[in-house]
């Protein structure tokens, strides 16, 4: 352990830091069952291995924040579209000073000075870098190496861990520690096709009823292409303005790579006239930014190709963010970071200019993630939301669980052993739009698209009546005890998620999932942010209590189709809002209209 003097402390109230904690016991700070389903200890973990631990701080302010978001995000407030500045946000998620001098001695206690700490604009994350060994003694805990029984991927966490009890009340949580969460990407299928010509777009003579009644191509009830997202969502004659700094972003994570020669061939064969532009790359914590065609990434290409292909020319931000999905432990592995999302986060809280709309397709069980986790990453999304940024997540490819409507074969336990159905996080973070997955035309709920009830985030008074009135539908005792009723219902809205033709290594393919319909969501956003840009108003924000409220007036609501799973059929897409599907798929032209009505 290296050895500093109280000297180096970067608080004077250090000088007395020592005495406080003497004698001061540790309590366990948080602990789980055990592994989640899928995993099993296989060794303790080597004590020189080194961790990058986060420790978040209490937001007394946050309250203060939220209210500010539902005012600021809702249509019929005098308020609306008054977001936030960078420093305001920051002074209402930032901690109480007597606890960043507490935090502090406590770190000096295990020799951990200034320059060992860094902290996020706020100050409200603290993250050090430390061995095994020492994060043991610091947390009265032990690591060890889990393994997961599918993938053979492992990763160096612990069940239970513990702090002074004098620190209790000014830390939130540490990870890694008790997360299991794998934060997959949600493109679930790919189609390889066996010719090597770019997809049909247009069947001449051939058409089928769109659902705003327009014709659509025919050809779109096969292969998905931005001309068949642009006539199915009425917005055909849509030219976005590229100079009003109107902005999209998209998120990579999980060494998830988008590669500009697919882009480049994917604008020539469905987009001309965007061929030769380009988007602006960010990397956070490393991030890299190959470009073979063989570190090509299906998730970041299909993300870059539809969300920038239909938003153009509207400017693109390619947000990749550093850190491996789980691992191989070996003698090479440098260190071990798992979740994504408080890095991004932290990136994006210290930026002043940030894009209208970003799209997120990555997410795991809300289960795997501890409460204290998704609970501190989806008070970060607020802060965007007060921002004025509109944050958009694929819902998820299981259904209610593990896409599996046998009851014989379904996999769908919490953590206590009951059969439950598995929400997603963090599309049931109730200050994000959640969007789900349809295909045909007409169009009806794909059968992977997840949706349902958090069993962490109760749910927001934006959507009671529409949640209400559906479970009123269902019934009390339809799947009673599966589900958490009073739950933030989710997904908000949907989109197509099927046989999306895009550009991977060099040929075309077709791919599905959830992954499809946020980036292409988000660009009908982008659009119409671009819109009211245009028209001296301020860009949308966070969009449920407008949706909730008024925006699924200009929606296309999806009444057939289900979301199977945990041995169940699932919950039904029926009139109005429901678990599938949300308030339904987009009708650019009725939404454009809408939202430039509104101040």
């Amino acid at each position: 352990m290296k050895v500093i003097t109280l000297l180096t402390l970067p608080f004077a109230a250090a000088l007395a830091g020592a005495v406080s904690f003497k004698g001061c016991k540790h309590k366990v700070k948080e602990s789980i069952y055990g592994p989640p389903r899928g995993w099993s200890e296989h060794a303790s973990a080597p004590k020189h291995y080194m961790l990058e631990l986060k420790i978040a701080l209490p937001q007394p302010k946050f309250p203060e924040l939220e209210k500010h978001l539902w005012e600021i995000s809702d249509p019929s407030h005098a308020r609306y579209g008054a977001y936030l500045s960078k420093e305001e946000t920051e002074e209402l998620m930032a901690p109480h000073p007597e606890t960043l001098d507490i935090v502090s001695e406590w770190l000096a206690l295990h020799g951990l000075g200034e320059g060992d700490v860094t902290h996020s604009s706020a100050r409200d994350w603290v993250t050090i870098r430390v061995p095994v060994g020492l994060a043991e003694e610091m947390l009265d805990t032990t690591y060890y190496v889990y393994t997961h029984t599918e993938t053979g991927e492992s990763i160096v966490r612990t069940t239970s861990y513990s702090l002074p009890d004098i620190l209790h009340n000014h830390v939130d949580l540490i990870q890694p520690t008790t997360m299991f969460a794998r934060f997959k990407a949600f493109a679930s299928t790919v189609h390889k096709h066996n010719q090597t010509q770019a997809a049909v777009s247009h069947l001449p003579g051939k058409t089928i009823k769109g659902p705003a009644g327009n014709p659509v191509d025919a050809s779109c009830n096969a292969t998905i292409t931005l001309s068949c997202l642009r006539q199915l969502y009425n917005a055909e004659d849509y030219k976005s303005n590229a100079k009003n700094n109107n902005k999209l972003g998209l998120t990579g994570y999980l060494e998830q790579y988008a590669n500009n020669e697919d882009l480049q061939q994917f604008y020539k064969d469905q987009n001309p006239l965007a061929y030769g532009s380009n988007y602006t790359l960010i990397s956070i914590n490393g991030g890299e930014n190959p470009q073979s065609y063989e570190e090509a990434g299906l998730e970041a290409n299909l993300d870059t190709q539809f969300g920038f292909g239909l938003a153009w020319p509207t400017p693109g931000t390619f947000y990749t963010t550093g850190g491996k999905p789980p691992f191989i432990p070996d003698a090479a592995t440098p260190n071990n970071t798992n979740e994504p999302y408080s890095q991004w986060l932290e990136y994006m809280h210290r930026q002043q200019d940030l894009p209208q709309t970003i799209s997120t397709s990555y997410g795991d069980d809300e289960q795997t993630v501890p409460y204290s986790y998704a609970v501190r990453i989806c008070a970060g999304m607020a802060s965007l939301g007060a921002r004025g940024v509109t944050l958009l997540f694929s819902s998820g490819d299981n259904g209610v669980g593990d896409g599996d409507s046998d009851p014989a074969t379904q996999q769908c336990k919490s953590h206590d052993g009951k059969d439950r159905f598995l929400p997603m996080f963090p599309a049931s973070c109730p200050y994000v739009t959640a969007v789900g997955g349809t295909v045909n035309v007409p169009e009806v709920a794909s059968t992977f698209s997840s949706g349902g009830f958090s069993n962490y985030f109760a749910r927001p008074a934006y959507q009671d009546a529409a949640v209400s009135e559906y479970l009123a539908k269902l019934g009390p005792d339809t799947y009673k005890g599966l589900y958490n009723a009073s739950g933030r219902a989710f997904p908000d809205v949907a989109a197509q998620s099927v046989s999306f033709s895009i550009i991977y290594q060099g040929q075309p393919d077709l791919i599905d999932g959830t992954s499809c319909a946020s980036p292409s969501f988000a660009a009908f956003v982008a659009m119409l942010n671009d819109a009211r840009i245009n028209a001296n108003k301020a860009p949308l924000g966070f969009l449920n209590p407008f949706l909730y409220s008024a925006g699924y007036k200009a929606l296309n609501d999806i009444t057939e189709g289900n979301n199977p799973g945990c041995g169940t059929p699932g919950f039904n897409a029926t009139v109005g809002w429901d678990p599938v599907t949300g308030y339904g798929t987009p009708d650019f032209t009725k939404l454009k209209d809408l939202v430039l009505s509104m101040p």
